[in-house]
């Protein structure tokens, strides 16, 4: 049993003028953290104020959620940046959503890179370390919140090698590979649809118990937190069973 509670993260204030995604203010009482879209694959300042405030009226931490400049693909798809570019546009990101969050008061507590850049982040050691020094350069106490895989020795090794705290991260409603990453939403069955395998799963996660990857192999992910999706009836309810499911947990622990 994980010797803390599993935080449960959502990505937020992904809405663009009149363009509605998610339902923030279902899932917002429901989880821990709010990852907030920073303006790149999504959002617009108005929309990045109004979540701030909810997240606030309701007691969420508020990290960024900086992404690859692609609100077209939705941040899903991978930019030749260099290291220095991926530095700036993760310092640039930052800076606009902490300017929103000390209008309002509080504070940015922690980043999530988006879709491609979390991905190529967690492939390639060069991403990663332009996206902790954009970190150290703007908060060094800030944690940075990457994918929880059957190996995290390099990039432990990484994050000590330049001080930067690690919140690893695992993920309810998504399939695994062998190797502990998420299998690609191209691929049939990448996304769980059915709640009870999704309550399931982030239950298994929560108490160390292993997965089923897609090759049949059992995977154990040792996570910090859990991300959930709240986009539809179905999902929020999801939600609040992973909830009161965790809950359970907690006080059986």
């Amino acid at each position: 049993m994980p010797s803390r509670p599993l935080l449960l993260n959502a990505d937020m204030g992904e809405s663009f003028g009149p363009w509605v995604m998610g339902m923030d203010h279902e899932v917002m009482p429901h989880v821990d953290l709010a990852n907030v879209a920073c303006g790149f694959h999504a959002s617009d300042p108005d929309v990045i104020r109004m979540t701030v405030r909810l997240a606030a009226k309701h007691g969420v931490r508020i990290g960024a959620h900086p992404a690859y400049p692609d609100m077209v693909g939705f941040g899903r798809r991978s930019m030749a940046c260099s290291a220095e570019e991926v530095e700036n546009l993760v310092l640039y990101q930052l800076g606009a959503l902490y300017g929103l969050c000390r209008a309002e008061g509080v504070s940015v507590n922690y980043v999530k890179p988006h879709g491609a850049l979390y991905n190529d982040m967690a492939r390639e050691p060069e991403i990663m370390g332009a996206v902790m020094r954009a970190i150290l350069a703007f908060d060094p106490g800030l944690p940075l919140m990457t994918m929880a895989t059957r190996d995290t020795l390099a990039v432990r090794e990484l994050a000590e090698k330049q001080g930067v705290t690690l919140w690893f991260e695992a993920f309810a409603d998504r399939a695994y590979d062998s190797e502990g990453r998420l299998v690609s939403r191209r691929e049939l069955g990448a996304v769980h649809h059915d709640p009870e395998v999704i309550v399931d799963q982030a239950v298994r996660i929560a108490s160390g118990k292993p997965l089923v990857a897609s090759d049949g192999s059992d995977l154990i992910l040792a996570a910090d937190t859990l991300c959930v999706h709240g986009d539809n009836p179905e999902s929020i309810a999801a939600v609040k069973a992973i909830r009161e499911a965790l809950c359970r947990l907690g006080a059986e622990a």
